[in-house]
């Protein structure tokens, strides 16, 4: 088997093909030098930091069970502390009453609730675009408050255009009176509110380090610096890929044939990679799905953490900056000198605009100038820092990606041996667990079994289903 990617869902697959079959083997390649995709973990001068802030918590039994297997002691609990910041004052994450109604005030609380009752009377009658899909759940006020500034600095588009599947796929379980319940009882279902979480002691790469050893035990490979440039079909089944291998020495490349391929490429890249090519409505789809990249900037500080928060989240559009790490906060592991704090400072951007090609030392004084803007730590306080740009972090869920998506699905789903997973993979905004999911699922349907990929993440149902259905698939699809 070859699978195409060391990310969680490439690492996943090729671990449960070992834990499932000794007569299976996987060849894993990586187009980078190091596993986990954006899951990884960064190291500078000692200091480790997590380029997305990657909270270990999932529904999945399995998939926790996985986790604790793999990282066993050095998998900690942790405290989860978040803030919004959002008009010059900083807001519990999740709200809680009394903080809010102090930030807000009597009268504007009076008008979330009545805007809230409103829609709930008089709600749009079709959720297209994420803004509807807010308004109905939470009310007119809170989306202005809470939802439209932020969201419209991560996707650098307005939320019109952003879909409403990105919200069932992010906050589907997220209510106003979840939230409330939440104030109430310090309980919640909804992942967005949890209050602990597990965490790597040496930050998320150390989970995805771990389980390349594993896979390697099992007899597998997982080659690094090796990009999949060509993949030739024929007769509705995958034949061979082609793979540019780099070292010191130079650029060569071979040709690897296999009886199945497992992908977590982006699936754009997988369209254009084709050989021969696809029909031509497929590579229009491909240019279709778009990628919104983010750069994250380190800042060393001279004194001990400014905040307690893992991170904050910064609504007010003044700033550039759409959300803060402390690092510390995730693993007192990952700052090696006390008298030091390592923040991490994120931005959200397209490759190629002003702010991702700015110099890395401009950038660091952008980072330094707006935490100080803030109130989060005094001015000179900066005396490091370094750069991370990460291209397409996230697929974009605008007007055309559905479309686009569901014809690219249609034509892959014409080969028997190939199957996407993961999430540029599907070009699905998921977490760890949902990819792991389908990597899972993936390896269990080369063993024989029957799971539709796309249905993962979809409905809930199929989690609470998935330790019936890998022992009895037919039944657990016929309940979705």
């Amino acid at each position: 088997m070859v699978i195409i990617g060391a990310g969680p869902a490439g690492l996943t697959a090729s671990y449960e093909l070992g834990k499932l079959s000794q007569s299976h083997s996987a060849i894993v390649l990586e187009e980078s030098g190091h596993v986990g995709g954006i899951a990884r973990t960064e190291t500078y001068k000692g200091f480790r930091f997590d380029i997305g802030g990657h909270r270990f918590f999932t529904k999945v039994k399995e998939v926790e069970e996985l986790w604790h297997t793999v990282c066993q002691d050095d998998f900690l609990l942790r405290p989860r502390l978040s803030r919004i910041f959002y008009r010059g004052k900083f807001y519990d994450y999740p709200l809680r009453a009394l903080n809010a109604l102090r930030n807000v005030g009597v009268y504007e609380t009076v008008r979330i609730i009545l805007s809230y009752l409103k829609w709930q009377v008089r709600p749009h009658r079709v959720e297209e675009n994420f803004e509807q899909w807010v308004m109905n759940r939470f009310g007119g006020r809170l989306f202005q408050h809470f939802f439209r500034s932020y969201t419209e600095k991560v996707w650098g588009i307005p939320c019109a255009e952003i879909r409403a599947d990105w919200a069932e796929q992010r906050i589907k379980s997220l209510s106003l009176k979840e939230a409330a319940l939440s104030t109430l009882t310090g309980k919640s279902n909804s992942t967005s509110l949890i209050e602990e979480f597990h965490y790597p002691r040496l930050g998320p790469g150390m989970m995805w380090e771990k389980f390349r050893d594993r896979v390697r035990a099992f007899g597998h490979e997982v080659r690094m610096n090796n990009r999949v440039v060509r993949i030739v079909h024929g007769d509705a089944k995958v034949e061979a890929v082609e793979v540019l291998h780099e070292t010191e020495a130079g650029f060569s490349t071979y040709m690897l044939e296999a009886d199945h391929f497992i992908s977590s490429m982006p699936i754009s890249d997988l369209v254009r990679a084709m050989d021969p090519p696809p029909p031509l409505a497929v590579r229009k789809a491909a240019k279709h799905l778009k990628y919104r990249d983010f750069l994250i900037v380190v800042l060393i500080l001279d004194h001990p953490d400014p905040f307690a928060d893992n991170w904050i989240y910064v609504h007010s559009p003044e700033q550039r900056v759409g959300r803060i790490q402390n690092f510390r906060a995730w693993s007192p592991d990952l700052v090696p000198d006390p008298a030091k704090a390592s923040i991490g400072m994120e931005y959200f951007c397209n490759a190629g605009s002003e702010l991702w090609d700015m110099a890395d030392a401009d950038l660091i004084a952008l980072a330094g100038q707006e935490l100080a803007q803030l109130g989060l730590a005094r001015e000179g306080s900066v005396v490091d820092g370094t750069v991370i740009r990460q291209p397409r972090a996230y697929p974009v869920y605008d007007r055309d990606y559905s479309q686009a998506l569901a014809t690219i699905r249609d034509w892959i789903g014409g080969f028997e041996n190939l199957q996407v997973i993961g999430r540029n993979g599907m070009h699905r905004y998921n977490n760890q667990d949902h990819s792991m999911l389908t990597a899972m699922l993936a390896v269990r349907n080369i063993m024989g079994e029957q799971h539709d990929l796309w249905e993962v993440n979809v409905e809930r149902s199929y989690h609470e289903e998935f330790e019936v259905s890998h022992k009895h698939p037919k039944a657990a699809l016929a309940a979705e």
